[in-house]
């Protein structure tokens, strides 16, 4: 397999355009798993809406799994990069094996205890006695995959990071497909309703998961899956750099949690559930805008590890500012998209007009500062991908804290309908103080790296 990017030598916005786009494409894609599911399910005859209000409730559960695969995936492959850059083989080789190591662990645990809790959890998140069977019947079937759902994108980010874009998109591409062939045989064909969306998906994750380590286990790409050279060292050091991209997803889960309590709380009963089912569809938009986001910054953190490794401070600045050109873009692209044909897309999940109407309005609240979140995301996972996990663990934290006083306080204030202000809100305040952050700190952190670098080179001379 011939390496597609040079990350030291390539011309930085080539390499950037090479990484982001199969990156992004590959997130939006996978978008599909939950997107494809809830169109489906919402036009099953008679109870489409509230089965779709169900698989919204579990959503805090699959977002759960997702934010592990990123602990150790989003952790791991920063790292592998910048033990590349170091020309540290070894190094690079236990990076790869301590993180398929702990991806096996956490997916077994995940799953024994998630069996365990999952009623008292769906009640927790909102489930009313209407909506739990939905939700309950959906979420047992789809825990049955969660090794293959953290193995199929864990371990995909160690095939991107070292340059194979391309075949990571092939992974998630697969997925996909498989998904939304499988989708209509099981929910309508063979008449499973919910279950079959669920089927579905573990199939279609177990096929990526097969794909993701059939490559990392050949011969042809540099850094392969091997085994032992355990070390709860580098383990240590994953965990710590993947730390805030799980916090991000994490507390979306908890977000997602707070968002149904309060519009159950708000709505009060028969409104609620229909409050619940909007926001589903909302989230359902929203992830068609934050998961290709996360895909730019997280795809391209590789040009950013390797060279900060390399202690080339030059090209990581090159690099940072491609990747924010390409994020704004994107970004404004969605904003423009939300504001006029966001209809378009609610009429996938529903025809009802009542729900129709509430859920358009949703997305385009929701989405009127997602151009400031571009600026988020791309500084927070800049950090990231440099190592720096401090920096980015203290950014993410404050998004998170603001959200949670936000929505608490809002719908108090104006009703139910107010949480859908949270996110405007919470996004162009975190947005100024990460840039301000940015703009602050990081030309200190490059000065120094680079001043390591030129200790490094007097030392060997002497």
């Amino acid at each position: 397999m011939q390496l597609e990017n040079d990350l030291g030598h390539d011309r930085i916005r080539t390499l950037v355009m090479r990484l982001a786009i199969p990156s992004m494409v590959a997130q939006f894609v996978s978008v599909l798993y939950s997107i494809v599911d809830r169109m489906y399910i919402g036009n099953i005859a008679e109870v489409g809406e509230l089965a779709l209000a169900g698989v919204g409730i579990c959503g805090p559960v699959v977002t759960l799994i997702s934010s592990f695969s990123a602990l150790v995936g989003f952790g791991g492959a920063p790292l592998l990069s910048i033990r590349m850059g170091e020309k540290n083989d070894r190094a690079a080789r236990e990076v790869v094996a301590n993180s398929f190591m702990m991806l096996a662990i956490l997916g077994v645990t995940l799953t024994a205890v998630s069996f365990l809790l999952k009623s008292r959890l769906l009640r927790w998140f909102g489930a009313s006695e209407i909506i739990f069977p939905y939700a309950d019947r959906y979420i047992s079937i789809y825990l049955t995959g969660t090794v293959f759902a953290l193995f199929s994108s864990g371990m995909n980010q160690f095939i991107i990071c070292q340059g194979f874009a391309k075949v990571g998109m092939k992974s998630v591409l697969l997925g996909a497909f498989l998904n939304l062939v499988l989708d209509p045989v099981f929910i309508f064909a063979f008449h499973m309703g919910v279950a079959g969306g669920a089927l579905a998906t573990v199939i279609s994750q177990a096929a990526s998961a097969a794909f993701v380590i059939k490559v990392l286990l050949g011969d042809k790409i540099p850094v392969k899956i091997t085994f032992g050279k355990y070390s709860w060292g580098v383990c240590r050091q994953i965990l710590k750099l993947g730390f805030s991209p799980f916090v991000i997803i994490a507390f979306d889960n908890i977000l997602i949690i707070t968002m149904n309590m309060v519009l159950q709380a708000y709505g009060g009963p028969g409104r609620g559930d229909m409050l619940v089912t909007c926001a589903t569809i909302m989230q359902s938009f929203m992830l068609i805008v934050t998961m290709p986001l996360g895909g730019i910054t997280a795809g391209t953190q590789s040009i950013l590890g390797y060279n900060y490794g390399a202690k080339r401070v030059k090209r990581v600045r090159q690099a940072e500012k491609e990747i924010l050109k390409l994020t704004v873009l994107f970004t404004a692209v969605m904003m423009a998209a939300a504001q006029t044909v966001s209809r378009y897309f609610v009429l996938i999940f529903t025809r009802n007009p009542e729900y129709v109407a509430m859920s358009v309005k949703a997305i385009r609240i929701s989405t009127l500062m997602i151009v400031p979140l571009a600026f988020q995301y791309t500084f927070v996972d800049g950090f990231t991908g440099m190592g720096i996990a401090g920096a980015a663990i203290s950014l993410s934290f404050f998004r998170k804290a603001l959200f949670f006083l936000v929505v608490l306080t809002l719908p108090a204030a104006i009703g139910a309908e107010g949480v859908f202000w949270t996110e405007p809100i919470i996004d162009l305040t975190a947005a100024a103080v990460s840039t301000t952050f940015y703009l602050t700190y990081s030309g200190r952190i490059l000065k120094k790296r680079l001043l390591e670098g030129k200790g490094h080179d007097l030392k060997r001379r002497r």
